[in-house]
């Protein structure tokens, strides 16, 4: 069945009245690269075959990740792809009560983009500049305010001269090409459209600052009442999300073919072939949380004074259904 024919009766089961003695699945994600298993998924129908017959996806999606979280908390969203740093602080925020990280989906897939007019040439050229960000307390809003902590610069908001600018990622586009902004910390494919589209330059892939390259961009988090009412459910949608992982890493030229169609029918505009290939050149799918990555972003998080306290996150990472999951296929389980 083709993807947009897939899709739309994807769509028009989300839209369609329910019966009672269904389940409704409320899923967040975003029309990112970062989040291609949410992608393929909905749009092949590979979620709700594993599901089964009892169970209806309702998928909306979003911007950023604290929009996500309002809606989880608000009992809207039952499971999402979502970054880091909202799942933390979704889960601080409600005394670790709201939710549980019980996948991770995506490492790599964010970089920092310069205007080559701005003169931005290392950290210390940083100074005095307006940079921006897909939204406050986003995972890369927090990456930008470390990366510029460790370098001994402020915002202005702290007293600093670097202007912090949230904003979502269509309109940074729109104001790097306008000048108005000297440079972005964003993820895929939007880094790649700063570049093609907005003649940036890469200034820094966020995979450079991490050992071995890896770290978490992209995670599955699931409303932990839901969690808790519905484990077969959960455990039935992360069935899928490992074998949507398995499938996109042995036919990657395919999968990222099928989840660009996928963004443009989400946005009304498909990536052009350069920012395709380069975005997707910057990611890894996966199904490991990177469970460190996600301790050393909260770090991050306190330290930009998004946290009120250090947090205490042992509760955040439940495996005990995706472990089974990979074991059953011989696949390591996570530590």
């Amino acid at each position: 069945m083709p993807l947009a024919i897939a899709g739309l009766l994807v769509g028009m089961a989300a839209c369609a009245p329910a019966s009672p003695s269904l389940t409704r699945v409320h899923l967040g994600y975003f029309p990112n690269l970062t989040h291609s298993q949410a992608l393929i998924g909905l749009a092949r129908g590979d979620f709700q075959r594993s599901l089964g017959p009892e169970a209806t996806i309702e998928a909306k999606a979003f911007n950023a990740g604290p929009s996500v979280i309002e809606a989880l908390y608000a009992g809207e969203i039952d499971l999402a792809y979502i970054g880091p740093n909202p799942a933390i602080n979704g889960f601080v925020r409600s005394g670790g009560e709201a939710l549980r990280v019980v996948a991770g989906a995506t490492s790599g897939g964010a970089a920092f983009i310069v205007r080559p007019q701005a003169g931005i040439d290392s950290p210390d050229d940083l100074g005095g500049k307006r940079l921006a960000s897909p939204q406050l307390g986003n995972t890369q809003d927090v990456a930008l305010r470390a990366y510029l902590a460790d370098h001994g610069l402020g915002t202005t908001e702290a007293g600093g001269t670097v202007q912090i600018i949230p904003t979502a990622n269509p309109q940074i586009l729109d104001l790097f090409r306008r000048g108005e902004i000297d440079g972005a910390w964003v993820p895929e494919p939007w880094a790649t459209r700063l570049m093609v589209e907005g003649g940036g330059s890469l200034f820094l892939d966020e995979r450079d600052l991490w050992p071995n390259g890896e770290f978490t961009t992209a995670i599955v988090i699931a409303r932990t009442a839901f969690l808790e009412a519905h484990p077969g459910l959960v455990r039935a949608w992360l069935e899928a999300h490992v074998e949507l992982t398995l499938w996109e890493r042995a036919h990657p030229d395919e999968a990222k073919l099928l989840a660009n169609e996928a963004i443009g029918e989400l946005t009304g505009a498909a990536l052009p072939q350069a920012v395709l290939d380069g975005a997707w050149s910057r990611q890894q799918v996966t199904w490991d949380p990177l469970r460190q990555t996600i301790l050393d972003s909260a770090s991050a998080a306190y330290q930009a004074g998004y946290l009120d306290t250090e947090p205490d996150l042992r509760e955040l990472v439940d495996l005990s259904l995706l472990n089974p999951i990979l074991e059953s296929r011989g696949l390591p389980v996570i530590p």
